[in-house]
Order: structure tokens, then sequence, then C-alpha cells
């Protein structure tokens, strides 16, 4: 799939922008605080419906406006489609060919985006809230299901939370609804982790392919998915919905003290290991960064697997981050392979990469000017 063309209206710092890309590399050329990145971040907003850089909506919108538009003719093996997303206080309305989504989740997963920017290096080192969000938002693209039980586990989290401080506070004294809400979060909580052990292993397949070229194969890539529920290479739902109902009776009284859920998806976490040491704890700067770049790489070929095809790369002045091998690896593996928009602050290296000449686009103040080809 590739984003023939974007329609911006009253997003970021552009007012109106109506621009046409190549299928292959794009590159947006410009200094810090033109708009290179909020260009990328539109075409996100468009596949996802939500921000990788901010949860508040109305930072999209430009300043002193109540909506933006965005728009784009997304063409995919089956035919071009378009797509529109507006927001504004009555929150987001999204259109697939031309006819409104009654819900969001309906409408994400029609255009699939992998972003990779200097903060996602803290896939591996940052906080495992991190890496919970990370495959949360790529598993969501790929399945459906996953994110719609991702979803409801959100909402029943919420309202168990609740009620457990409210009988930590002993402002109600009925746990039946407790048992209710529970075996509802356990429902949902079992097939988001089998899905994440399922599309984890798929995932480190390739990951350990790249990383194994990347490091000449002196290094091995291994995953290990971190949970306080016992998990077995062959796991079923059921039995993980079961363990996960013994688990909330088991520390029914330790909840109902914190007030708070304690067990479930949303407190695992992804450990990486390189060689068999965690490279989060005890890998060099450079191992963190070649396991980043194997992860990101590795997506690419997942998402195609599961979706039937390529989705579309974001870079957003990574090159920066990365050594010259890391940078041939990574030019070299998306070339004539997935549509690619690139920001940078210069040419200098890019071009002399690239087999096919790229797309340059120079952004100033939101204003895009595409370069004629040498």
């Amino acid at each position: 799939m590739y984003l023939e063309n974007l329609t911006l209206h009253n997003f970021r710092n552009y007012a109106d922008l109506d621009v046409t890309f190549d299928r292959g590399v794009n590159v947006l050329l410009g200094q810090n605080a033109q708009g290179k990145t909020n260009l990328l971040e539109a075409i996100y907003v468009l596949a996802l419906t939500r921000s990788h850089r901010t949860a508040n909506d109305r930072e999209l919108i430009r300043w002193q406006h109540q909506t933006a538009l965005l728009k784009g003719r997304l063409h995919r093996a089956t035919g071009s489609v378009p797509l529109e997303l507006t927001l504004g206080k009555r929150g987001k309305r999204a259109k697939v060919n031309h006819l409104e989504q009654a819900k969001l989740s309906q409408y994400v997963g029609q255009l699939n985006v992998i972003v990779f920017a200097p903060e996602d290096l803290s896939i591996v080192k940052g906080a495992p809230s991190i890496r919970r969000r990370f495959m949360d938002m790529e598993f969501g693209q790929m399945s459906p299901k996953y994110l719609y039980n991702l979803s409801q586990y959100r909402a029943i989290l919420k309202q168990r939370n609740l009620y457990l401080r409210q009988l930590s506070r002993h402002q109600v004294k009925d746990k039946v609804y407790l048992g209710v809400l529970s075996d509802q979060l356990a429902a949902f909580g079992a097939e988001i982790i089998h899905k994440r052990l399922e599309l984890l292993g798929q995932l480190e397949q390739w990951a350990q392919g790249v990383h194994s070229e990347i490091t000449q194969q002196q290094e091995q890539l291994t995953f290990h998915y971190v949970t306080q529920v016992p998990t077995e290479d062959q796991t079923s739902v059921d039995h993980l919905y079961e363990t996960l109902q013994k688990l909330y009776a088991q520390q029914e009284a330790k909840e109902i003290f914190q007030g708070t859920t304690l067990i479930g998806p949303h407190r695992d976490d992804l450990q990486f290991s390189v060689n068999g040491k965690n490279v989060q704890t005890f890998g060099s700067q450079g191992q963190q960064r070649t396991t980043a770049l194997s992860v990101k790489l590795a997506e690419i070929d997942l998402m195609k697997a599961e979706t039937g095809e390529y989705p579309v790369l974001l870079l957003d002045d990574v090159l920066s981050e990365l050594d010259a091998d890391r940078q041939t690896h990574l030019l070299t593996a998306i070339q004539d392979k997935v549509q690619t928009f690139l920001t940078t602050p210069s040419l200098d290296g890019v071009a002399r990469q690239l087999i096919n000449a790229p797309k340059v686009f120079n952004v100033n103040h939101g204003i895009l000017h595409e370069e004629e080809p040498h």
C-alpha cells in the first residue's frame, strides 16, 4: 500500500496543504520547527486517528481554529480508497470511501503505518509502559480483534479500579460485582495476552534475521514476554482465562487494599536479550540501537505477513541517531519495498545510498515546495 496524496486543513502549522507523493521514498528537507515532523504526524493520525506525540487532540488543531481536516487517497492492492478524518470539539469523525464509520475501530487498519523516530530507541531502554504501547499500537493495526479486545479491556479495567477504590474506602461492600468485573477482565485479558504471544513469536523470527545480518552473525536477539500469568508456548485462551480468574481471586484482598488492579496485560512487559544477556540492562548503546532498528524493520515484514500488504514507513530524523553502517542497512532494507517518508535537515549521504532518486520536498513554515529532479 502507499499514500497517493494528502490534504490538510488547519492541522498543526499547516493552514492548507494538498500534496502528491511518490510511491517510493519521499524526503522532507528543512530546519527544525518548519513542519517536517508535523507532516509525518498527520499521516500517522490519518492512519490511527490519534497522535504518537500527544494525547491531547486539541494540540493537533491549528491555533485559533475549531476543527482540523485530514484527507488522503490510499492505494491498495484492491484499488484506491479515500480516507477522511475530522478533529473537533465534538470528537472525531472518520470516513472510508466517503462513508462515515460508526466506530473508529472500524476505520483503523485501512492505512497501516510504522513510525521510527529517535525516541523509539526507548522501546529498548525505556519504561515498560512504552513497550506495552508499542505492542498495542502495532498489533492493533494488524488485528481488528486485538484492537476491540484492548478497547473492552481498558473500559472494564477503569470500572474495576474505580470499584476497588470504593471497596477500599468502604463506600461499597458488595464483592459480587467485583467478581463480575474480574471475570470480564480475565476474558479480554486472556485474548490480549494470547495474541501478544502469537505476534511476538512471529516478530522475533523476523527480527532475529535482521539483527543477525546487521551484526554479521555475531549476535542473536531473543524476546521474552514478561507477565505474572504463567504461560507456555502453546498456552490457550481458555487456560489464560482460568489462570487470570484464579490470580484475581488470590489477589483480591491486596487489590482492595491498594485500590487498583495488580495483574493483567496492562502490567506486562517485553524483554530483549542479545546472546542471552538482557540488552535493556547490560547492553551497550550500540546494541540497544541495533535491537530497536531490528524490531522496527521486522515490523514491516510482520505487517505484510498479517495484512497482505506492506505498511507506510515514517522515519523522523532517525538517521542522525544511527551510525553509517546502520544507516546503510536501514536505507538498503526499505528500497523498492515500502513507501517511505524521511525527514532530514540535509540530503548528504541519503541520496547516495538510494538506488532510485527520491522525491524531495523543502518544508518552510508549513509550506511545501517540491524540488525539481536532477
